[in-house]
């Protein structure tokens, strides 16, 4: 078995060393920034798609909350998509595709309520809060997984609870 003598502490300041930690940490921040849609390169466009599926995802999370997924939970997901970004139909059914595939994957919310909170005004956050009541009523009943994500979502966007039950009342009617 080799041991590290104590030379081997001095390699490490090699500029060939310093390079690749520096290569690395920036791959690391760039993996970030990935996934968090920060990054500083992002077009305009990028971020508003990055703004989309994130609303989308949201929406699909209360679909799935439900045991069983109804065509008129889908229905409610899209409406509310093509009203908040004027999308055509096949724009909002591949948002939609996309957005179930990235909420199967997804282990938190931060990541989609994060690029809400930094680009949404307070009234389109609570809209967002709404349109999830509406997906989340759209069968007719409402589950309790359904509540209770929708109450963890409108923490997370600083929605209060004073907003998040006028949005579930407008839901409803």
């Amino acid at each position: 078995m080799a041991c590290l003598d104590s030379g081997s502490q001095s390699d490490a300041l090699t500029p060939l060393n310093q390079f690749q930690d520096a290569f690395m940490l920036k791959t690391l921040k760039d993996l970030f920034d990935s996934f968090t849609g920060d990054s500083p390169d992002s077009s305009p466009r990028a971020r508003e798609h990055a703004l989309q599926l994130a609303t989308a995802v949201l929406l699909v999370e209360v679909m799935r909350a439900d045991p069983a997924i109804e065509a008129a939970e889908r229905t409610a997901v899209l409406a509310a998509l093509k009203a908040k970004f004027a999308l055509a139909d096949d724009e909002s059914d591949r948002l939609l595709e996309v957005a179930e595939q990235t909420a199967k994957d997804a282990y938190d919310y931060h990541r989609f309520t994060n690029s809400i909170n930094a680009s949404f005004t307070h009234e389109e956050k609570v809209r967002v809060i709404e349109s999830m009541w509406q997906v989340a009523y759209a069968d007719g009943h409402l589950d309790s997984h359904e509540n209770h994500l929708i109450s963890k979502v409108a923490s997370l966007l600083h929605v209060t609870h004073r907003e998040y039950i006028a949005a579930k009342l407008r839901a409803k009617c």
